[in-house]
């Protein structure tokens, strides 16, 4: 087999540095700290952040970029309905403080007086224009990609907006939840008052919106069970939609919503859709403007006064995450580009800064770490040959992106208004996204559409296209650094390759055929295999204690956690065929096979807040970084050899209770 290119030819200068290392723990005691407490003792949590790891740094570094970008935009005339006009304009408006704060809440006045002249029996109409400009009341729906036929976009209809990060929010009994649900409450009769509710009525709506909620709480499936796709697919005639909820006029909204002719929908939670037709038939019209308004003001505290915004931050910033301050305007202010004309920004972004060298060794890097992947399929022993010819013809069919799209998304039909307050213009925008969205349905998937920016500091693996996508800015420094040893690199960027190759064969991606069709290509007894080897792993993550007595969830992490181990596996036996992954020779008294492991290590340092740990053990399907580490690493018989890690020590597992899948 043809090895990787290494990049030992060229002058080492990047890399790994011993600072980021903690050398007073020893590596089979705590390996996270010892690759990467070095770096987190110096990049303690600044008041800004409730989590800031190696992830962040270069998402800061970004935003510099960003902000020089911006600045650059600024000094020069751009036409009307140019992106630089548009981008601009829309940063411009974020970061007038003192006409936002003269604006004060003023900007949804028009918004809450249609919501005070509601009326029950106009609620279809009312839920159209709310679905389209602000939020999703009771419900919500979106074109994607139908999971039995890769090729077509279809309707799928989902649970309507909730104010916590979690079901568990609202379910939970312990005290913490109980304060926290009682600061929530606070929170809304806070919000609602300063938008122009009376304190008592503030205070009844605030009770009225917790109660609708916590109702849909009760009906949600847990994010695990969600995770199972099968579940979320249950095709509904508008026929019978009619008759099993029939508080909406289904053919009224879906004419409302610009899908005209629309016949069916793919309903992902039946229970949560039961309980919002019953609240729509139930409750009274008075009940129902507050539970509107309470959606129309958490919609819009980002972009009023800052006395609203605070509040704000006050409950999801400090109550919920630990985080001290809000980010400086500057940096709010070019999210709202960054995100409302992504690819736009994008593409300035790429012209600017990405190098474009990157590419193509990162095509090379991928191709060898598919023919990585490949053996490990081939060397199975728990897969039959049947199921294994299966797993290497999707291998094989992985559709890559790099860098950034071949094709820009057109935003000529975005206008921003330089004249109009900043809420209205994120309404605009919030429309021309949904009909964007909405306007796919019934079309061919269109395949070469990215699902991020190129500026997003992040990676992907989508089942339904079978692709795997790297944005240019993760193809940086300490994930991919050309000046850097081999072992540094797969220990980063190849980790992140394989992690993202491997999504296609974990809990989910493996119920994907090579088409990206939710089909089950396996034999019936492989299934069974693989099943039980999965929950081997999830019972490992389970048992780690978190925070607050909080326990990992293995099952909501599942699919991170296979691609975690599979990710190292792969990048390792490709590492291995490089010269330098040959080779015995030390840099700075570290093997290569210590380099490789050390460089996964220090990419997920990170600093967070108990709160924030907390927010993320129940929402996030994603481990914290510490177990992404130490739990991973501790079922990889290579990792325990490269540092002598033997039975006894704390990162040692006993071969029997090891779960390797792929």
């Amino acid at each position: 087999m043809v090895g990787i290119t290494s990049f030992a030819q060229e002058v080492k200068t990047g890399g790994l540095s011993v600072k980021d290392m903690n050398l007073n723990v020893k590596p089979g005691e705590d390996f996270y700290e010892y690759a990467g407490g070095g770096w987190m003792k110096a990049n303690p949590l600044t008041a800004e952040y409730s989590i800031y790891g190696v992830f962040n740094e270069l998402a800061e570094k970004n935003r510099e970029q960003l902000r020089e970008l911006f600045a650059e935009l600024g000094k020069q005339t751009h036409a009307k309905g140019s992106v630089g006009q548009k981008v601009t304009d829309l940063y411009n408006l974020a970061m007038d403080s003192v006409r936002l704060n003269k604006e004060g809440t003023t900007p949804i006045n028009g918004d809450l007086a249609e919501v005070a002249a509601f009326k029950k029996a106009n609620l279809t109409p009312f839920l159209v224009k709310m679905h389209l400009a602000i939020a999703n009341p009771f419900f919500g729906i979106g074109v994607e990609t139908d999971l039995k036929n890769s090729d077509l976009n279809v309707v799928y209809m989902s649970a309507g907006t909730s104010g916590l990060p979690d079901r568990d929010y609202y379910l939970n009994t312990d005290a913490e939840s109980k304060k926290i649900q009682e600061a929530y409450k606070a929170y809304l009769a806070k919000v609602l008052e300063m938008c122009g509710y009376k304190k008592a009525a503030a205070k009844r709506a605030a009770k009225t919106i917790y109660e609708i909620e916590y109702k849909f709480a009760e009906a949600k499936m847990s994010r695990a069970e969600a995770r199972d796709y099968t579940k979320l697919y249950n095709v509904r005639t508008v026929e019978q939609l009619q008759t099993d909820y029939p508080a909406v006029n289904w053919r009224e909204y879906f004419d409302g919503m610009g899908l005209k002719g629309l016949q069916q929908v793919i309903l992902e939670q039946p229970k949560v859709m039961e309980v919002a037709n019953t609240l729509m038939a139930t409750l009274k019209e008075q009940e129902i403007k507050d539970y509107l308004s309470g959606i129309v003001v958490k919609s819009a505290t980002s972009y009023m006064s800052d006395d609203i915004a605070e509040a704000s931050f006050d409950f999801y910033g400090r109550m919920l995450s630990g985080q001290q301050e809000r980010k400086p305007r500057w940096k709010r202010a070019l999210g709202l580009p960054n995100s409302l004309l992504g690819e736009a920004v994008g593409e300035l972004y790429v012209n600017k800064y990405f190098a474009h060298g990157s590419k193509e060794k990162m095509m090379k890097l991928i191709g060898d770490l598919r023919k990585s992947l490949a053996e490990h399929i081939a060397a199975l022993t728990w897969m039959s040959d049947e199921t294994k010819v299966n797993a290497l013809v999707k291998l094989n069919s992985f559709t890559v992106k790099i860098g950034y799209p071949d094709k820009w998304r057109d935003y000529s039909g975005l206008t921003v208004d330089p004249d109009a307050t900043l809420y209205d213009n994120v309404k605009a925008a919030s429309v021309y996204e949904t009909r964007r969205n909405l306007d796919k349905w019934g079309k061919p998937v269109d395949k070469e559409e990215w699902g991020m920016t190129p500026q997003t500091v992040n990676a992907y693996y989508n089942p339904t296209t079978n692709e795997i996508c790297f944005p240019a800015a993760i193809l940086q420094a300490p994930f991919f650094d050309v000046n850097a040893d081999d072992a540094t690199n797969y220990g980063a960027i190849g980790v992140v390759i394989g992690h993202e190759m491997t999504h296609g064969f974990d809990d989910q991606g493996r119920n994907f055929d090579h088409k990206g069709n939710m089909t089950d290509w396996w034999t019936e007894a492989d299934a069974e295999r693989f099943k039980e080897i999965a929950e081997k792993l999830a019972a490992q993550f389970d048992k780690i204690e978190v925070v607050r007595g909080e326990h990992a969830n293995g099952h909501l992490t599942l699919g991170e956690n296979i691609a975690d181990q599979g990710g190292l596996r792969v990048a390792y036996d490709a590492f291995k065929k490089t010269a330098e992954g040959q080779s015995t020779e030390k840099v700075d008294g570290f093997t290569p096979d210590q380099r490789f492991y050390l460089s996964y290590g220090r990419i997920w340092a990170e600093n967070s807040t108990e709160e924030a740990e907390y927010q993320q053990t129940k929402s996030d399907p994603h481990s914290l970084g510490r177990w992404r580490v130490n739990a991973t690493l501790r079922n990889i018989d290579t990792f325990f050899k490269a540092f002598d890690i033997k039975a006894g020590d704390k990162m040692w597992l006993d071969e029997s209770e090891r779960a390797v899948i792929w």
